[in-house]
């Protein structure tokens, strides 16, 4: 089934209640990451990958980010009056051909595994990725060009997976894994948020995935696990045994922007990789004796 991933999945619905009151009016998905919200980041990184459509699990509230990727004729208009051409080519550069941004909402806020669910109408029966933009990877290729090339080249599911401290292992999905030649680890089975001394590893899927079609026949059930919500990691683990599954190591440093440190952390990393930035900011942080 290897070829290209043309349809990526971004799962929006969520509160983000981590960061109110900021996000009481603002989709957590539209905070920036120096002059970009964590959203353009996620959709630009699944078009480095070849990705052509992309689907947007929304809720309630989150019109801003719809907004965000449509045209702003008012905002063009004055940028080209006042003949701000750099302005306005930069505005336009990243946005979506026209008819390639759908929105389906998710109405009720049922686990992961259910917002996937709700693109299925849209993906049929083709391999396709699901991003999560709280999760930020600064690398080059992209994160998501790198497993594209993964699923060439192994013709299963692929998702992303780092390295946690066991103490954290309740906080992720873990792999169980068969061989490893340390960058693809074969996975034999998928624990979601074990407890410390009851993970089968220390290999924690992060917000990236590459997956079969068939990974909705399992979802389709809607089956609760942990928390009580329809577990993407527990439609994955059906599929262990049947179809290839690999996790990969990506290279990159990834940045979870889903608590305010990381998104913080993520801020300054950015910033620093922008020459027309990064000797202020190194300037700056050496003044708060960084």
């Amino acid at each position: 089934m290897a070829g290209k991933i043309r349809k990526a999945v971004f799962p929006v619905a969520g509160l983000g209640t981590r960061f109110l009151p900021a996000t009481k009016a603002i989709p957590k998905e539209m905070l920036p990451i120096v002059d970009k919200p964590l959203i353009q980041y996620a959709l630009e990184e699944a078009r480095s990958a070849g990705i052509e459509d992309f689907i947007f699990v929304t809720s309630r509230g989150k019109s801003a980010m719809e907004d965000h990727f449509d045209t702003a004729y008012e905002l063009e208009d004055v940028l080209e009056k006042k003949g701000k051409t750099k302005e306005l080519e930069e505005l336009m550069s990243w946005l979506p051909e026209e008819g390639r941004v759908v929105y389906t909402r998710q109405s009720r806020p049922l686990g992961l595994g259910h917002a996937v669910w709700c693109a299925r109408e849209f993906i049929g029966d083709e391999p396709f990725a699901v991003l999560l933009p709280d999760e930020l990877v600064l690398s080059e290729p992209s994160c998501t060009a790198q497993m594209a090339d993964i699923f060439e080249e192994t013709g299963g599911n692929v998702i992303g997976v780092v390295e946690v401290p066991r103490e954290q292992t309740s906080r992720y999905g873990v792999l169980e894994t068969g061989a490893d030649d340390g960058r693809l680890a074969e996975v034999t089975g998928l624990v979601e948020k074990p407890k410390p001394e009851e993970a089968p590893s220390t290999l924690a899927v992060m917000g990236r995935y590459i997956l079969l079609p068939q990974v909705f026949e399992h979802l389709s059930r809607k089956e609760r696990g942990a928390g009580n919500e329809i577990q993407l990691t527990d439609a994955m683990a059906k599929m262990i045994g049947h179809l290839p599954f690999h996790g990969f190591r990506f290279k990159g440093v990834r940045h979870d922007c889903g608590n305010k440190l990381g998104f913080l952390e993520a801020n300054i990393a950015f910033a620093l990789e922008r020459e027309d930035m990064r000797q202020s900011v190194i300037e700056m942080l050496k003044r708060y004796g960084a």
